[in-house]
């Protein structure tokens, strides 16, 4: 039996470079943001220790201070991996990679410089928490104005906070690798290229946003994932059958606790994945054996 998947413990930079052209059907990630230290060279104690001082709330800190060189590296991070996106996927192969409201441009403008079609943008919808803040606690500190100044400019400011409205959807770039001739040919060559529809969250036809709560993630296992930023399963799976089929190759370079990974085990497809962070390595490692001991990758085919 072919093996169902191959996880490695190295810098994806590196390992990328080890797949053959054409040879992966559907690419789903969620790379670092390049927000707030989440950047190339995320160290995962200096944010919890961060998180514990500025106060996270929904993944960020609160405030997120607001600095246009993050999109700068972003981009410059993503385009060597685009390159290598675009080398290793079929013809009218998908790539869907996560992002951040304030640098889902950076992201898309990565695929599209290195040869991607960008189809459309696609939103994870859930339950957000506030994260704006007033100016009351500054007013109060400043010491050029009176005490009955502080107190007028805090009521006329009453209720106007930062410009950061609550957090309700991350988007997800949704990129193609241009087809080989028409849908149809580059299916019979391929396999890959065209959606099915057949695939639904909520038994309608499936749609650009895919409400799937956060509190879910705490169902979907029996033990608790330390990681800042899990996806839920149910909503990489959908993702997963929307643009592959049972039996095909999925690829996350940033494994973290390796949801992708069980998402695509459960699905029936193979996976191939990268950590670069040996302790996350370890948390999806042991994920990903207790959902391949579970699954007959080859039982069925779609």
């Amino acid at each position: 039996m072919e093996r169902e998947y191959s996880i490695f413990n190295t810098d994806c930079r590196t390992g990328i470079k080890d797949i053959p052209d054409n040879s992966i059907d559907f690419i789903i990630t969620d790379p670092p943001y390049f927000i707030d230290g989440m950047g190339g060279d995320w160290n995962d104690s200096k944010l919890k220790s961060k998180a514990k001082k500025s106060g996270i709330v929904g993944g960020l800190p609160v405030g997120m201070k607001f600095d246009r060189t993050q999109g700068e590296q972003l981009q410059k991070f993503l385009e060597p991996l685009c390159q290598e996106f675009y080398r290793i996927l079929k013809p009218g192969g998908f790539c869907v990679v996560f992002s951040q409201g304030r640098l889902y441009h950076r992201t898309a403008m990565a695929l599209d410089l290195t040869g991607f079609e960008i189809r459309d943008l696609l939103g994870w919808k859930y339950e957000g928490q506030a994260k704006a803040f007033s100016q009351a606690h500054f007013i109060k500190k400043d010491k050029n104005m009176t005490d009955a100044e502080k107190a007028e400019l805090i009521k006329e400011l009453d209720g106007l906070k930062t410009p950061q409205l609550k957090p309700q959807m991350e988007p997800m770039v949704l990129a193609q690798k241009p087809k080989d001739g028409t849908f149809v040919e580059n299916w019979k060559k391929y396999q890959v290229g065209l959606v099915n529809t057949k695939e639904s969250l909520d038994g309608m036809f499936p749609g650009t946003i895919m409400e799937v709560s956060k509190k879910i993630r705490q169902n979907e296992t029996d033990e608790k994932i330390d990681h800042m930023t899990v996806k839920p399963v149910c909503l990489i799976s959908h993702l997963i059958k929307l643009f592959t089929k049972q039996g095909q190759s999925v690829l996350d370079p940033f494994l973290g606790s390796g949801s992708h990974g069980v998402a695509a085990l459960e699905s029936k497809r193979k996976f191939i994945g990268f950590e670069i962070e040996p302790r996350y390595f370890d948390i999806a490692k042991k994920r990903l054996e207790k959902s391949a001991n579970k699954t007959d990758l080859f039982s069925t085919t779609q």
